[in-house]
C-alpha cells in the first residue's frame, strides 16, 4: 500500500471516530453529513494529487490542469453517511484519452484501499452528456455534480452543455426519472407506512427528498431547496418541512451506519428498538418507546411526501396545457364544481365554500366518488391549508355526504385517503388523529394503524370485481356504508392500555352517535368492530367443521346480514395486513365457516350458488316438461323453487314432485315421508294450496312435534299460483334406523289432519327423558334468548331470527305467535343444533311489505321473547 494511501486510511478512521462522537452528542444530521463530506474531500483530493505527482502529471500543462475531478450523487450534494459510497467522475478532453487510463486505475485502487467504496466514471464531456440524458440514474447523479479539483473551465463547459441538453429533453427525462423512482418504491416499499422501511429507498425516504432536488434542477435549474424557495418554486413552509425531514432522516441514517460499522439502511424491528432508546424515547403505559420513535418517523416522512408530491405535480411539464384541455372538456356540476375527463375541481364560488365548511368538503368527496374522478391537486391543496381554520361542526349535510361516500365503492379508498391527507377525516372520526402514523409493533402487521385501516376499505371495495363467493357476498350486502365504516374504524382502539376490541366497541358507539345512525345500524357497527377477530379466530384457531363450534359462532353473529358483513370484513382485514397474509388455506377455512353458519342463519343464500349455475339447473328441469300440455305452469313453479331445494335433490326426484303438485286438487293436501339411510333422518314433504287453512306453517310444526319428532330443519316455500311446498327434516327417537312404513304413514296422516283441525286447537306435546335431561342442562348453563331483525339481506321480506335453547313444541309456539302477529311467512329455515335453536323466518306484513317501523319491530320482539319464555 502506497504511503499516502496509509496516511489517508488513518485520517479517514480518525475523522470518522471524531464525527461519531459529535453525532452521539446530538449534532444535527445535516452538520455531521457535511463534516463527513469535508473529510471525504480531504481524503480523495489527497489521493488524487498524490497520484498525479507519482505519475508526473502535476502542473497546469499536465493532467492536473487538463482533467476535472467531480463528485457525483450524494457525495456531490454533501450529504454522505458514515459508510456511504463515493461516486466520482473523471472528466477529460479527448486528447488525453491514453493517459487518463493510468490515472483512473491508480485512483480506483487507492480510494478503495483507503477504506472508501468508490464508483468511478471516466468520461469526455460529450460522453457524459449523452449518457446523462439517456439514462435516468446517470442523469440524476450528474445533476448533483460538484467540482473537487482540476480544470474549472472544463467543468463549466460540461455543466452548460449538460443543462442545455436537459432543457431539450425536459419532458422525456421528467417521465423517466419519475418512473425509475416509482419502480424503486415498489421494490422497497410503496407506502410511507411500511413497518420495516428502507430509510433511503422506501416511500418518504431520502430518495424522495432527492427526487425533489432532481425535479427542481430539471425544471427550474436549481436543485437546492433553499434556492427553490428563493425563486418561488417552493413555499417557505414546505421548505421547513423538507429541511426538518432531511435532518431527521440523515441523523437516523448516521446512527445506523455508526452502530453497524458499515452501510446499513433497513429499519428492521430490532434496529427500531435500539434507535428508540438512542433517541431518548421512554414510552408510556399505552405506547412502547419504539412506537413513539416510529410515529415520529412516519409523521416526518408523510409530511415530506405530501410536500414532494405537490411540488412534482406543480412542476410537471405540460401541466398547464393538461389543465386547459381538462377544463375545455369539463362540465359544471351543482354550480360549485367542474368535472373533466379525469378530475373534479372547485369553481371560484365552490372554492370559497370548501375552504370554510366541512360539509362542502365532504360534498366534494361524495361527488368525486359518484363520478369516479380524482380531486384536482390544487383543490386538495386549498382544502389542506384551510382545514385548521375551518368550522368543523358535523352538520346533517356533512353526515349525509359522508355516509353517501361510504355507501359507494367506486373510488372510496382514494377519497378517504385524500380526506386523511387533508386532515379532514379526523374531523369526522376524531379517533383517526390518534391512529395517524401509529405503529403496530409486531411480526404480523406491515403498516401503521391508519394505513392498515385505509387499505382494508380499499380491499373490500375491490371485492366488487371478484367472480367467486366473496364477490357475490360483497355485492349482495345492502349496508355497504356500515361495512366500510366498520373497516375504517375497526382498529382505532389500538395504542391504548385497554384491549383494542373493547375500546373499539365504544368508539363505534360514539361514531354512530356522531353520524346519527339508526339503532339497528348502530348495533351492527358495534358488533363488527367489537368482534372483528371473531371469525378468523374460530376459522383458523379451531375446527370450522365442528357443528358445535359453527352453531356457537352462528348464534353469536345472529343474522345472515351481519354474517355477510363480518365475512367480508375479515377477509379485507387479512388482505390489508400485508402481502401473503391472506393465503389459500385461510380463504378455505373462512369459507367453510361462512357456509356452515349461513346454513343456520338463512333459508337461501344466493351468494353460495353462482347465478349462472342455478340458471343451468333450472334449464335442465324445464327440459323435462317442454312438451307437456301445462308447460307454462311447470315453468312458473321451477322459477319459484328455492336454490337449496334444487341443489339438494336430483332432477328426476324434483320432476316427480312437480308432477305430484300439478295433480293436486283444490282443497287437497298431500304428505309423504322418505327415510335417508346415509344420514339416518326422515324427510317429510307437504303440498297444499295456501288457502287450505290459516297458519299452515305452525299447524304442520305442531303436528310433527305431537308425534314426538325432533325437527332438525325445515324449509317452507310458497311457489307460484298459491302453491305451498314445505319440507321438514326430522329425527324419530322412537326407532333405531328406518321407521316402519306404518309409522311414516301415521305421521303423514297427522300432518294432513293438522291442516284440517279447527283454528285455535292446540296439539299435544309428549315429554321424554331426553327432554327432561335437556332442561337440566339449560338450568345449569342458561343462554339468553334473542330475537333479531334483518331488513337488508332479502329484497322483499324482513328476516326474523329467533335464537334460544330447544324444548318440545318450541317451533310450534314461535310459528303460531308469528301467525298471531299477522305476519306472513314466505320462507323459513329451522335449525336445531344440539341444544341450540336458530330459527329464521322471512316475513312480511299483511300487505306483503317489509316491517320497517321501529316500534312495530320492538313489539314483535317482545311478543316473541315472551312466547319463548312461556314455553319453558
Amino acid at each position: 500500500m502506497r504511503p499516502w494511501v496509509i496516511e489517508a486510511k488513518q485520517q479517514l478512521i480518525a475523522g470518522r471516530e471524531k464525527l461519531r462522537h459529535r453525532h452521539s452528542q446530538g449534532s444535527p444530521g445535516i452538520q455531521v453529513c457535511t463534516a463527513l463530506t469535508d473529510l471525504y474531500d480531504q481524503v480523495v483530493i489527497k489521493l488524487y494529487t498524490s497520484e498525479l505527482l507519482d505519475l508526473h502529471e502535476a502542473g497546469p500543462e499536465h493532467l492536473a490542469g487538463q482533467v476535472a475531478l467531480v463528485a457525483l450523487g450524494g457525495y456531490g450534494r454533501r450529504d454522505v453517511a458514515p459508510f456511504s459510497d463515493v461516486d466520482l467522475l473523471l472528466l477529460y478532453p479527448e486528447e488525453c484519452d491514453g493517459r487518463i487510463r493510468s490515472l483512473s486505475k491508480r485512483l480506483l485502487e487507492d480510494v478503495y484501499d483507503s477504506g472508501l467504496q468508490l464508483g468511478l466514471q471516466v468520461r469526455t464531456i460529450a460522453d457524459a452528456c449523452q449518457f446523462g440524458t439517456e439514462d435516468a440514474k446517470t442523469c440524476t447523479a450528474l445533476m448533483e455534480a460538484r467540482l473537487l479539483a482540476g480544470n474549472g473551465d472544463l467543468y463549466e463547459r460540461f455543466t452548460r452543455r449538460f443543462q442545455a441538453r436537459l432543457r431539450r429533453r425536459q419532458s422525456t427525462l421528467f417521465t423517466a426519472i419519475e418512473r425509475v423512482r416509482s419502480e424503486e418504491r415498489q421494490q422497497y416499499g410503496e407506502t410511507v407506512y411500511l413497518l420495516e422501511p428502507h430509510i433511503k429507498r422506501s416511500q418518504g425516504g431520502l430518495r424522495d427528498l432527492q427526487l425533489l432536488r432532481w425535479i427542481g434542477y430539471l425544471i427550474y435549474g436549481q436543485a437546492d431547496p433553499e434556492g427553490l424557495q428563493l425563486n418561488g418554486a417552493l413555499a417557505p413552509s414546505d421548505h421547513r418541512v423538507i429541511r426538518q425531514a432531511t435532518d431527521f432522516l440523515l441523523r437516523v441514517r448516521n446512527e445506523m451506519h455508526f452502530s453497524a460499522g458499515k452501510s446499513h439502511d433497513v429499519l428492521d424491528k430490532s434496529e427500531q428498538v435500539r434507535l428508540a432508546t438512542a433517541f431518548g424515547h421512554t414510552g408510556t403505559d399505552a405506547m412502547l418507546p419504539v412506537e413513539q420513535f416510529m410515529r415520529e418517523y412516519f409523521r416526518c416522512t408523510q409530511a415530506a411526501t405530501t410536500v414532494i408530491n405537490r411540488f412534482i405535480e406543480t412542476a410537471r411539464p405540460g401541466s398547464r396545457l393538461a389543465r386547459w384541455v381538462e377544463h375545455l372538456w369539463s362540465h359544471q356540476v351543482e354550480g360549485d364544481f367542474r368535472v373533466g375527463r379525469r378530475t373534479i375541481w372547485a369553481t371560484g364560488s365552490g372554492l370559497s365554500k370548501i375552504t370554510t365548511s366541512l360539509d362542502q368538503v365532504l360534498r366534494m368527496a361524495d361527488l368525486a366518488n359518484l363520478y369516479s374522478m380524482s380531486v384536482d391537486h390544487a383543490t386538495c391543496e386549498a382544502v389542506r391549508l384551510a382545514v385548521p381554520q375551518m368550522d368543523h361542526t358535523l352538520t346533517p349535510a356533512a353526515r349525509r355526504h359522508f355516509l353517501s361516500l361510504l355507501a359507494r365503492p367506486a373510488r372510496l379508498g382514494e377519497q378517504l385517503r385524500n380526506l386523511h391527507e387533508m386532515g379532514v377525516l379526523e374531523r369526522v372520526v376524531p379517533e383517526f388523529a390518534h391512529a395517524r402514523s401509529l405503529l403496530q409493533f409486531n411480526e404480523y402487521h406491515r403498516y401503521t394503524v391508519d394505513e392498515h385501516s385505509l387499505r382494508a376499505v380499499e380491499a373490500a371495495a375491490a371485492f366488487r370485481y371478484e367472480r367467486g363467493l366473496l364477490g357475490r357476498i360483497y355485492r349482495a350486502i345492502g349496508k355497504k356504508d356500515i361495512l366500510h365504516l366498520a373497516l375504517l374504524i375497526h382498529d382505532l382502539g389500538k395504542g391504548y392500555v385497554e384491549d383494542h376490541s373493547e375500546l373499539g366497541q365504544r368508539i363505534a358507539a360514539e361514531t354512530a352517535a356522531r353520524l346519527r345512525l339508526p339503532e339497528h345500524d348502530t348495533e351492527i357497527l358495534k358488533f363488527l368492530v367489537h368482534k372483528h377477530l371473531l371469525m378468523s379466530r374460530n376459522a383458523l384457531w379451531l375446527d370450522p367443521t365442528d357443528p358445535q363450534l359453527v352453531t356457537r359462532f352462528a348464534v353469536e353473529v345472529g343474522s345472515a346480514e351481519v354474517l355477510q358483513m363480518l365475512y367480508v370484513l375479515t377477509v379485507a382485514d387479512f388482505q390489508a395486513v400485508g402481502p401473503g397474509a391472506y393465503n389459500g388455506w385461510r380463504a378455505e377455512m373462512l369459507s367453510i365457516l361462512y357456509q356452515g353458519a349461513i346454513q343456520r342463519l338463512a333459508s337461501d343464500d344466493p351468494a353460495l350458488v353462482p347465478s349462472e349455475k342455478l340458471h343451468s339447473r333450472r334449464s335442465e328441469l324445464r327440459a323435462y316438461f317442454a312438451r307437456d300440455n301445462n308447460v307454462e305452469w311447470y315453468y312458473r313453479q321451477i322459477d319459484a323453487l328455492p336454490a337449496s331445494y334444487i341443489y339438494a335433490n336430483s332432477a328426476d326426484q324434483i320432476a316427480d314432485e312437480l308432477r305430484e303438485m300439478e295433480a293436486l286438487q283444490h282443497g287437497e293436501v298431500r304428505a309423504r315421508g322418505r327415510f335417508n339411510a346415509k344420514s339416518q333422518i326422515t324427510e317429510y314433504t307437504v303440498i297444499a294450496n295456501e288457502d287450505i287453512a290459516p297458519g299452515i306453517f305452525h299447524r304442520l310444526t305442531g303436528g310433527l312435534s305431537s308425534q314426538g319428532l325432533e325437527i332438525l330443519d325445515a324449509d317452507i316455500n310458497t311457489l307460484s299460483d298459491g302453491l305451498v311446498f314445505d319440507r321438514f327434516i326430522v329425527q324419530d327417537a322412537d326407532y333405531q334406523g328406518e321407521p316402519p312404513p306404518d309409522r311414516i304413514d301415521t305421521v303423514c296422516q297427522t300432518l294432513i289432519a293438522s291442516l284440517r283441525m279447527p283454528d285455535g286447537q292446540l296439539p299435544f306435546f309428549r315429554r321424554s327423558y331426553f327432554a327432561a335431561n335437556r332442561q337440566q342442562k339449560e338450568a345449569l348453563a342458561p343462554q339468553p334468548s334473542q330475537v333479531r331483525f334483518d331488513n337488508s339481506t332479502a329484497t322483499g321480506a324482513t328476516i326474523l331470527t329467533v335464537i334460544t335453547h330447544d324444548r318440545p313444541g318450541l317451533l310450534f309456539l314461535v310459528s303460531r305467535k308469528i301467525y298471531e302477529l299477522e305476519l306472513s311467512v314466505l320462507k323459513a329455515k329451522i335449525g336445531t343444533y344440539l341444544d341450540q335453536v336458530v330459527d329464521v323466518f322471512y316475513v312480511t306484513d299483511p300487505q306483503g311489505r317489509k316491517i320497517t317501523d321501529e316500534d312495530r319491530l320492538d313489539s314483535i320482539r317482545q311478543a316473541l321473547l315472551e312466547s319463548v319464555a312461556g314455553s319453558d
